[in-house]
């Protein structure tokens, strides 16, 4: 099975990336889904989260606001790792289930992809046959946070001063995917990753 991490900077385009290369036949999982899922209503995730932020981080409906934690973590890096050290473990033991219920399904051979936006920072590097770092430049990144967030210039750069560094990750990547153009240079880089990596599709 090859296992694929597709990773980057915030609004670089990791998920339109991983998106291509569910169309070319690989089976995809995304972090920020797992994440999700590890913090629905009662699980022990959700307990563990819930006892170290308090119940201000709850929407009225008792699920976790995640917007409302993010403001949290985001303006304290203390209380980021504190979340980290939560809920990776749990994102990473979700991953590898999915990961190998693909394999069950599809067989040894089939491409699995996983969109993780903190794969560096939560130490999954190791896990991977092959990393794929998305980048683009930062007045790309500030100007999508903008459009799609309404993110202000400091918000912005806060967003991404919460991660690695986008140089430190495309220096450690295998492939890297420039996406500062248009959909259809994306859509050619990634079908030339997906032939390089020699993947078998499964069937669509």
């Amino acid at each position: 099975m090859p296992l694929i991490g597709v990773t980057g900077g915030v609004a670089t385009g990791k998920s339109t990336v991983t998106a291509l290369l569910r169309e070319h036949g690989a089976v995809t999982f995304s972090a920020d889904e797992a994440s999700r899922e590890v913090l629905t209503v009662g699980s022990p995730g959700y307990l563990r989260v819930l006892e170290a932020f308090g119940s201000g981080i709850l929407a009225p409906d008792g699920s976790v606001d995640r917007a409302a934690l993010g403001r949290i973590v985001f303006a304290d890096p203390a209380r980021r790792l504190e979340l980290e050290r939560i809920t990776h473990p749990l994102i990473l033991q979700r991953l590898r289930q999915q990961a190998d219920d693909a394999v069950a399904r599809y067989g040894p051979d089939v491409c699995v992809v996983i969109e993780a936006p903190l794969l560096f920072e939560a130490g999954m590097q190791d896990w991977f046959d092959c990393i794929v770092v998305v980048a683009a430049r930062e007045e790309t990144q500030l100007r999508r946070l903008k459009q799609r967030d309404g993110m202000g210039v400091e918000s912005a750069r806060a967003r991404m001063q919460a991660q690695w560094p986008l140089a430190a990750k495309v220096e450690k990547a295998q492939h890297i995917i420039w996406n500062d153009g248009s959909l259809d240079d994306l859509r050619e880089q990634v079908r030339t990753l997906f032939e390089s990596l020699g993947c078998v599709a499964r069937a669509l």
